[in-house]
């Protein structure tokens, strides 16, 4: 196709003629069916629902597909409108746009639904079985449309993948703010996700999906590197290696796929089971697992090998986790690290398959017999648990990797709980590692997306970033030491670990200091001619302060306010008038539809002053905001950033808390 074939079909959102009926690829990676869950009636608002995008005189065919989809998928995608060019990060100047910074805008689209970057793309899934960047291929048409139209004066709205429209604003709004599934309280249970985005009105977008900042797995590489380094050096000596040492866990798809190839870089033998073998071969294929395994036994004597050998590699399971937790247990092999990293907040569509079912035979009774399904996969979680406390027992440090392994584990009764009946056994990684170690600190996962798609200028920011760390690395205090050293080491050797999948993007673990700083830098750079293009600026969610999530980001968070989410509100309010090109906020993430509230927020860095003004400010408060709120937690980690933050920022004034004795309470409340 040419690129004028390809901007005109940009231009044109919703065809003038219908197009003509698409058959599905046979090698594509299909969603889960959805759960059937819709009335005759709710049924016939769906479809009523969905026809509203296309002219009236198209309604008696597409009627009776889209009956066909709802029926038999439990959603409408329309696939028909699918366009017929490929969709990946094409460089900047490809795109037909008025406003350079809409221009960014689609191409962070077309990477989140780049067929090597999503999970299921047909379906406009990018990651965790159900996280969406829209609902359905309308939607995608209009809102390409709409961003090749904009210009900076206008502000696109978004309703949970649907395009409300273009809204006058100004040069400092942003230009898109996105919701997604962000229902009445009272609203926000499993069924209600299935229910709302059955009938078209909703949908669930993770946290980087439903809001145009996945980079592919390389993200949660980084996360994961840093969790298992960290990890390991709870359980070993100083000066132990983590070679020979099993990190064990599960899940291979769109995020968890980041696990092996982080345990390459950590230093250590990793074993993921993975029950869907077209997600472990992608893996494969794509260098992010070294090795497939079938066979139980033949895993447990590659892993004794790799053991005796003090290999660093990791080796994919194709099969059930629980099965490899209770046959390492019967055959004595020890385990250092245990996780878990299957879609646990998408319990009963997809995201766990349960032991002693076939992946098919799950994919089947999930949509025939919801109920059976849940029974099955309730039985296995408390099976699973049995044979980690077995194996935790002898020693086995187990964490939760914020996928509600723990909470769900604890809804089906597994023996989960610790002795007070309130807590859980088992930490989350955040309690334990990400949240004393980093959040407290302001380390979060700092991003950037080089637009020109040019390997070099990813080169090249890679460069000003190792440089801008090391200097920061000089005058650093003693307390933010080792994570300074961990993301030097990082952005050393970003390049030789092979991490981009889709568009030319890198991430680090930096703070305030360290993000402004990275980002001043670029945006000279592109100023000077240095680096060809704009550079997209964004962090996952998962970060100081853009989510609540009280069994995830806000886990160490001991005040009781760790189930409010006012942070991630005023997280993204903030970030959007100080500079923020778009926000977004959603309910849900990696946790689970209820149970988390995270914010987002993409910026766009041109070389002007005014990109340099934004980034100042924004990046500022998006950290800070954070360490605000956790230092009113009396984090001890955040009272010191927050202090060390208003000694350099004199217009900085944060309320701090007063620290009580326990010996008071304890004569108040004997």
């Amino acid at each position: 196709m040419t690129e004028e074939n390809f901007k005109a079909q940009i231009l044109q959102g919703i065809p003038k003629e219908i197009p003509n009926k698409k058959d599905y690829p046979n090698n594509a990676n299909r969603a889960p069916k959805r759960k059937d869950i819709l009335s005759v009636d709710e049924k016939k608002l769906a479809i009523r629902n969905a026809l509203r995008y296309f002219p009236s005189d198209w309604h008696q065919i597409l009627g009776r597909e889209f009956a066909q989809e709802l029926n038999t998928l439990g959603r409408i995608y329309m696939y028909r409108f699918k366009p017929g060019y490929p969709l990946y990060a094409r460089p900047i100047d490809h795109y037909p746009a008025k406003s350079k910074q809409a221009a960014s805008i689609m191409l962070m689209i077309q990477n989140n639904l780049d067929p090597q970057v999503a999970q299921h793309p047909e379906e406009l899934i990018t990651y965790g079985g159900n996280g969406a960047v829209f609902q359905n291929w309308a939607q995608y048409l209009l809102t390409m449309q709409y961003l090749a139209n904009m210009t900076n004066e206008q502000t696109l709205h978004i309703y949970s993948g649907h395009p409300m429209g273009l809204f006058p604003s100004s040069k400092e709004a942003p230009r898109v703010v996105v919701t997604n599934g962000m229902m009445i309280p009272n609203y926000s249970k499993q069924d209600d996700w299935e229910k709302y985005n059955a009938l078209g009105v909703t949908q669930y977008g993770q946290m980087t999906a439903g809001s145009y900042m996945y980079i592919g797995p390389q993200g949660i590489v980084h996360g994961t590197t840093i969790t298992v380094l960290n990890a390991f050096r709870k359980v070993l000596q100083k000066e132990e290696s983590a070679k020979g040492k099993i990190f064990l866990t599960s899940g291979l798809g769109g995020m968890s796929g980041a696990q092996p190839k982080a345990g390459n870089i950590a230093g250590c033998i990793t074993i993921c089971a993975e029950v869907n073998k077209a997600a472990a071969q992608k893996r494969h294929q794509q260098g992010w697992v070294d090795e497939l395994l079938e066979d139980l036994e033949q895993l447990v004597e590659r892993a004794r090998m790799a053991i005796q050998q003090k290999e660093v590699v990791s080796l994919a399971y194709i099969g059930n986790i629980v099965e490899v937790w209770e046959k390492f247990y019967q055959e004595n092999i020890f385990i250092h690290l245990g996780s878990d990293q299957t879609s646990l907040h998408n319990p009963w569509s997809g995201g766990y398959y349960p032991v002693g079912l076939s992946f098919e035979e799950s994919n089947q009774l999930m949509r025939t017999n919801p109920e059976a399904f849940k029974q099955k996969v309730q039985a296995s979680l408390r099976r699973q648990v049995t044979a980690i406390n077995q194996h935790t027992a002898k020693g086995t440090y187990f964490f939760d990797y914020g996928n509600a392994f723990l909470l769900e584990a604890s809804r089906a009764g597994a023996q989960i709980m610790a002795e007070n009946g309130l807590e859980f056994r088992y930490p989350s990684y955040v309690q334990d590692i990400l949240g004393p170690m980093c959040f407290d600190y302001g380390f979060g996962p700092f991003r950037w997306v080089c637009t020109s798609g040019d390997p070099m200028d990813l080169q090249k920011t890679d460069d000003i970033a190792l440089q801008t760390l090391e200097e920061i690395r000089i005058k650093a205090p003693s307390e933010i030491q080792q994570q300074i050293e961990d993301n030097i080491k990082w952005i050393r050797e970003a390049l030789s670990n092979k991490l981009v999948v889709g568009s030319q993007a890198r991430i680090l673990y930096a703070d305030a200091e360290g993000r402004a700083k990275i980002a001043m830098a670029f945006n000279n750079a592109i100023k000077s001619g240095e680096i060809s293009a704009p550079i997209v600026l964004g962090r996952d969610h998962h970060d100081v302060g853009g989510t609540d999530s009280p069994f995830r980001e806000t886990s160490n968070i001991y005040d009781g306010s760790k189930y409010t989410a006012d942070m991630a509100i005023h997280n993204v309010i903030g970030d959007s008038f100080r500079g923020a090109t778009w926000v977004s906020i959603h309910n849900g993430g990696g946790v689970g539809w209820g149970e988390v509230i995270n914010g987002g927020f993409g910026l766009v860095l041109d070389g002007s002053d005014d990109a340099a003004k934004r980034l100042k400010n924004m990046l500022f408060y998006d950290v800070n905001n954070g360490i605000s709120r956790r230092s009113w937690a009396r984090n001890k980690e955040a009272l010191f950033a927050i202090k060390r933050e208003m000694a350099r920022t004199p217009e900085l004034k944060v309320t701090l808390p007063n620290i009580v004795e326990d010996e008071l309470l304890d004569i108040l409340f004997p």
